[in-house]
């Protein structure tokens, strides 16, 4: 029976090492995926259309494939793209669900139908110019999205979306790193910034690149809670480290307004 011992000490190793390897997996499963849809379109006509859609087609038949709330918006009047675009956040539980709602939406026979005339579109007649669809993986320091806890007039909130772009992989993942290990998150929980995700883009456009989300019950409060920001004592730390240095190779800030019908 000596042969007994070395294969339990086998068997040991091998629960060990996959009680672990579950244990990481566990944890990536933790962190939401996100996609962000842009639409680009030439005026009223074509936004009326697309906005029929999401709110009579699209949103409703996410709901129906397990997907709670998405958000909707469109840059403020005073922007330079004010009625030529739409952002469509919307957030998965799993990777592979981007492939499994296109299958779900093919078959929605109620999706089908109140989405005809978007879906129908004549080539001379398009609903939108185009479409970017970008991926992200939340931030490990804030792996669900939240609602954001905002007070005042709806049509006056105010979403900023912001893109950091980096030089090369290293010193993108060194910005990534900032916000997490480095607690740059924590400055805007600190001074109620009210974000809606964090994350770093998997595919899209712009790469290597992280994109984040906050909300602001107006602009004035917007201008406010950043020029806080920029006087923090503790991000004046942290941004003067030299770690930190020269990880940002291109922002860009998009300042939107909720849709009547944005459920985030």
């Amino acid at each position: 029976m000596s042969y007994i011992k070395p294969i339990l000490q086998v068997l040991s190793a091998i629960l060990i090492v996959l009680f672990f390897s579950n244990s990481v997996s566990d944890s990536a499963l933790k962190r939401e995926y996100y996609e962000i849809k842009i639409y680009t379109i030439n005026g009223p006509e074509q936004e009326a259309k697309v906005d029929q859609f999401l709110q009579k087609a699209y949103l409703p038949a996410l709901h129906r494939a397990g997907i709670s709330k998405v958000g909707v918006y469109k840059p403020i009047k005073t922007d330079t793209t004010f009625g030529k675009r739409i952002f469509v956040f919307i957030p998965l539980k799993k990777l592979d669900q981007l492939s499994s709602l296109l299958t779900a939406l093919d078959k929605d026979a109620a999706f089908q139908s109140a989405g005809a005339e978007y879906l129908n579109a004549p080539w001379d007649k398009p609903v939108y110019v185009r479409m970017e669809s970008i991926v992200i993986q939340a931030f490990k320091d804030m792996p669900f999205h939240q609602l954001p806890k905002l007070g005042g007039n709806i049509t006056d909130r105010v979403y900023e979306l912001r893109s950091y772009e980096g030089g090369t992989e290293k010193l993108y993942q060194k910005k990534v790193h900032m916000f997490n290990e480095g607690q740059e998150i924590s400055i805007f929980s600190r001074l109620g910034f009210n974000a809606v995700f964090y994350g770093e883009v998997l595919a899209g456009r712009r790469m290597p690149n992280l994109m984040y989300m906050t909300s602001f019950d107006n602009i004035d409060k917007r201008n406010e809670l950043w020029k806080a920001f920029g006087a923090d004592p503790f991000w004046k730390k942290i941004s003067a480290l030299p770690e930190y240095q020269h990880t940002v190779s291109k922002s860009n800030v998009y300042l939107l307004n909720p849709a009547a019908y944005s459920e985030i």
